[in-house]
This record gives structure tokens, C-alpha cells and sequence, in this order.
């Protein structure tokens, strides 16, 4: 099996700021990850990005809340989009 991807969209908010979504089902876990998804979704404001969510190899699952970096704990791909637009909405406020 090949990546599949699951979405992969942006979103231009009319403040301008831009929300951007993408997951993939992977054939294999990305290593540390146990799951099969490799996901980046990402909060940008005028050019920097300021909430991100992601899985990069060696990493593993976490998040970034402006300078701030901590682990996440992924359950499924659905409740990761909800963890991420909560996190966007706290940051907005």
C-alpha cells in the first residue's frame, strides 16, 4: 500500500491568516510514531506560522505553540483537527 492521503487543504481565513491541513495513512508508522499517519497542520499569520501540529521522523508526535514545543498525544485523525482548531481558537482569543 502506497501513502493515502486523508486531507489536504488550506483554509485563507478573512483575517488572512491561513490554516493548513494534511494527513496521510501510511503503509508503516513513522518512526517513534505507532499509528499510521503522517500529519502537519499548521496556523500561519502573516507569513509565520504560530500553532503546528506534526510527526516528523525521530520526533514523533507534538505540537508548537508559538516558541513553545511539547509532546502530543495522537488518537486519531479526527481528534487531532479538533486538539488543533481548539489550540487555534485559544491562540486567536
Amino acid at each position: 500500500m502506497k501513502a493515502k492521503p486523508l486531507t489536504n487543504r488550506c483554509e485563507r481565513r478573512d483575517d488572512g491568516s491561513r490554516v493548513h491541513l494534511v494527513i496521510w495513512e501510511t503503509p508503516e508508522p513513522v518512526p517513534p510514531c505507532q499509528h499510521r499517519f503522517k500529519y502537519r497542520l499548521a496556523y500561519v499569520i502573516d507569513g509565520v506560522c504560530v500553532v503546528r501540529d506534526d510527526n516528523e521522523r525521530g520526533k514523533g508526535d507534538h505540537r508548537h505553540l508559538g516558541d513553545c514545543e511539547e509532546p502530543y498525544d495522537f488518537t486519531t485523525p479526527e481528534r487531532l483537527i479538533a486538539d488543533f482548531r481548539a489550540d487555534v481558537s485559544r491562540w486567536i482569543k
